[in-house]
């Protein structure tokens, strides 16, 4: 039987990548379906190994495996059509360099931003709260028809902003669109009204005092009848629950790199040496 894992945040760690694959395929005599939640690069050493290895690794299967985009894939895609400038702490100029860097900035910007699999729902960073699973999807096929489209690179020149921070069904174009981005790759904590906040990215929890709240334990949201699966909040680490499960357990940052088998909650777990010194600013 195929098993189906994820695998949370790469952000360029390519060699802990390659060894959890292995363990991954071993665990599975073979017959593995490996999904990534987005943030391939960035951060990490080796973002061109990484990138080129789930890329392979997505064509050989068929595209049974993929990966998600995050924004840091997101950040690549903008950065290698002008529409970004890279800031100190990308690890993005041998991507950049690549004599196949048009083949992979064609094969991320396809692509998508949610997943169905083994009846959970696959997000890089998380759900706004008046979604269901099915908004979800259909929200998240808005963007990746835009990106996949003609209008990919005028899209990334107006993708950036916080607002709209509230989702409202009555949004329309590049407010629409930059609204579903933002929840889909960069939300962590929401006001009880469901309006995002951009500001808190440190933290594991809202600061004390406030009314914030993780997206995921908003009262009301719609999406609680669906398991969701993310990554994303390195902060947050490795959460194990009936209705949400996080991935990132900050490879990057001295942690583990994580892989889940959705189809028996088995972990498999490799450890990462600290590329980057905790403590330090991790958009």
């Amino acid at each position: 039987m195929l098993k189906t894992y994820v695998i949370g945040d790469l952000q360029g760690c390519a060699h802990e990548a390659a060894v959890l694959l292995k363990r991954i395929d071993a665990d599975a005599a073979g017959q593995a379906r490996v999904l990534f939640v987005g943030d391939l690069i960035n951060r990490g050493p080796a973002s061109l190994d990484a990138l080129r290895h789930v890329a392979a690794l997505a064509r050989a299967s068929g595209g049974a495996s993929d990966a998600l985009l995050g924004n840091h894939d997101l950040h690549l895609l903008a950065v290698a059509v002008g529409a970004q400038k890279m800031s100190k702490s990308d690890t993005l100029d041998t991507i950049l360099a690549a004599p196949d860097r048009d083949d992979l900035i064609d094969w991320l910007r396809h692509r998508p931003l949610a997943m169905m699999a083994e009846g959970h729902l696959l997000v890089h960073a998380g759900v706004a709260p008046q979604w269901d699973a099915a908004q979800t999807m259909a929200l998240a096929g808005e963007v990746e028809a835009v990106l996949r489209g003609p209008g990919w690179i005028d899209f990334l020149r107006n993708m950036y902003g916080n607002e709209p921070a509230r989702w409202d069904d009555a949004l329309s174009g590049i407010a629409r669109l930059r609204c579903i981005v933002n929840a889909l790759t960069r939300i962590r904590l929401c006001a009880p009204d469901g309006t995002m906040d951009f500001k808190e990215k440190e933290s594991a929890g809202a600061p004390p005092g406030s009314n914030l709240l993780p997206w995921f334990d908003l009262p009301g949201r719609r999406n609680a009848g669906t398991t969701v699966v993310f990554g994303h909040w390195s902060a947050l680490g490795l959460l194990l629950r009936p209705d949400v499960i996080g991935l990132d357990s900050g490879c990057v940052w001295g942690g583990k790199l994580t892989a889940l088998c959705l189809n028996d909650r088995s972990l498999l777990q490799v450890d990462c040496p600290e590329y980057k010194e905790p403590g330090k600013p991790k958009p």
